[in-house]
């Protein structure tokens, strides 16, 4: 237990491997741990805990993640100049620019709360801000926030549905975003746990059942697949088995009506190896001893999903009859998966200010500038939808892809290509079979706009079911352009 250490610097000590970090690391982690606990002497936290644990706890974390150790030091000395004597400009002198800037930057989103829309609008802007100029400072607070939720239970009830309701709403959607699966899950499965108890326990009680039937099959697939690799020369770096999240697997229940049996991920067993040719070698062999289930085989790793997770899952029926699922991937594909952008930080101690950014990141400020301050309010909404919601990649009859958020349409993918083929689409073809064109799109299918060049203006009933803001956006400004043919019939219907 960390505070069973709180004296000493071995509990940070033991993460900071010769591997990965050098003498001179160490003794800069270990000057500003003894500077930390200086400022913070005499401060509890509600758990009656010295104070010092926390910071100590987010920099641990972040040993976790193997990210560079100026951003290990400025996880120690994330609380210091708000809540302590010592001054930002004492920290610069100590530790240079570069940690007091991530200090500050976590300083300015110290107070996220969800306190009236007001203040939540501002809040976001600086969080986004804050990830567009420099990505480390939400890493440093997804660590400062995840240890506050270990902890979550010491607080009134209110403050625990409020900073629940901030990290579902904000903190595991941009986890997702930055390809961050390990702290999704996570911050889902805390904020699942106080916001709906009922359905958490629910789902745990289900998920550890499941867990406790499918064990024996699980354990005897890892050693004869184990077995078969060996025979066929493929090294496995490592073998292990994998728990569906808590909210993850809710989220999946309520898609078939409560029906766990339909759900078969649940548990699965990932096999990491050396490289990508090993990764089909090894789907090969699954398949050579188990029988596939129709339907199931996903290539993530030629077809990426839009956050860069590449695996390759396939589920088999075993000679028992039991049904198993597997992800085969390479380490750096398991790090990715489960670190997303803080991954490429283990091996870019010197990386470029472009390279602090997430192109995504910037296109959401962009957006914001678009909307204007006024706006930003009613727009959120939208906002939230398109930049945070799970999202799928559909292709073009010409191979290109397309980023659209999970429940997109044939329209939201036209207007995505183009405003003209938005404007004038009249069929859609997905996967060649026409449909309609408020059919919902799925990740790695393949649309087809037809247009109509007679036509001069989009459906206004379209906007029954558009999903994107851009789609949405683009119609309204091509019905107002051609109000005279087109908005009248709009607002009667909408009287009706």
């Amino acid at each position: 237990m960390i505070s069973d250490l709180r004296n000493n610097f071995s509990a940070l000590e033991s993460k900071l491997t010769p591997d990965q970090y050098s003498e001179k690391d160490r003794e800069i982690a270990k000057k500003a741990f003894y500077l930390a606990k200086r400022a913070h002497e005499g401060q509890v936290r509600k758990t009656g805990e010295s104070y010092f644990i926390h910071p100590l706890a987010t920099a641990i974390k972040l040993a976790d993640l193997k990210l560079p150790v100026e951003i290990i030091v400025a996880g120690i000395l994330h609380d210091v100049p708000e809540d302590t004597a010592v001054t930002i400009e004492e920290i610069k002198a100590e530790f240079g620019d570069d940690v007091a800037t991530m200090v500050n930057g976590v300083t300015k989103l110290g107070h996220v709360q969800y306190r009236g829309i007001d203040r939540y609008v501002e809040n976001l802007r600086k969080m986004f801000l804050a990830m567009a100029q420099d990505v480390r400072v939400i890493f440093i607070k997804f660590a400062d926030r995840m240890h506050n939720m270990e902890t979550l239970y010491v607080i009134p009830e209110h403050k625990r549905l409020r900073i629940a309701k901030e990290v579902m709403e904000i903190y595991a959607p941009i986890a997702n975003r930055l390809g961050m699966g390990e702290y999704r899950g996570l911050f889902e499965d805390y904020a699942f746990r106080y916001l709906e108890p009922r359905e958490y326990n629910w789902t745990k009680h289900l998920l550890e059942q499941r867990v406790k039937k499918a064990g024996p099959a699980m354990d005897r697939a890892m050693k004869e697949v184990e077995d078969e690799m060996r025979k066929n020369d493929i090294k496995a770096v490592n073998i292990h088995g994998r728990i569906k999240f808590c909210y993850s697997l809710y989220k999946k229940l309520k898609k078939y009506d409560k029906d766990i049996n339909k759900v078969y991920d649940i548990i699965a067993l990932r096999i990491v190896v050396n490289d990508v040719s090993d990764c089909y070698a090894v789907l090969g062999t699954l398949h050579g001893m188990y029988t596939p289930l129709a339907g199931r085989i996903k290539d993530y790793i030629a077809q990426p999903k839009p956050n860069g997770y590449q695996s390759l899952h396939t589920t088999v029926f075993d000679d028992h009859g039991s049904i198993l699922e597997f992800q085969i991937r390479t380490l750096e594909m398991h790090e990715e998966a489960e670190y997303g952008v803080a991954a490429h930080w283990r091996y870019k101690e010197n990386a470029k200010a472009q390279e602090k950014q997430v192109n995504w990141m910037n296109e959401l400020v962009k957006i914001q500038k678009e909307i204007g301050e006024g706006d930003f309010m009613t727009k959120l909404d939208e906002l939230k939808l398109d930049m945070f919601q799970d999202h799928i990649f559909v292709f073009s009859p010409n191979g290109d892809v397309f980023d659209l958020p999970e429940g997109s349409t044939p329209i939201d993918f036209a207007y995505a290509v183009h405003s003209d083929i938005g404007d004038r689409a009249s069929i859609a073809k997905i996967n060649h079979q026409v449909v309609n064109l408020g059919t919902p799109l799925s990740s790695g299918d393949m649309c087809e706009i037809i247009i109509d060049k007679k036509r001069k203006s989009p459906n206004a009933d379209w906007l029954k079911f558009v999903t994107t803001q851009h789609a949405r956006s683009k119609i309204k400004d091509a019905l107002r352009r051609n109000k005279r043919s087109f908005l009248p019939s709009f607002m009667d219907r909408s009287k009706k």
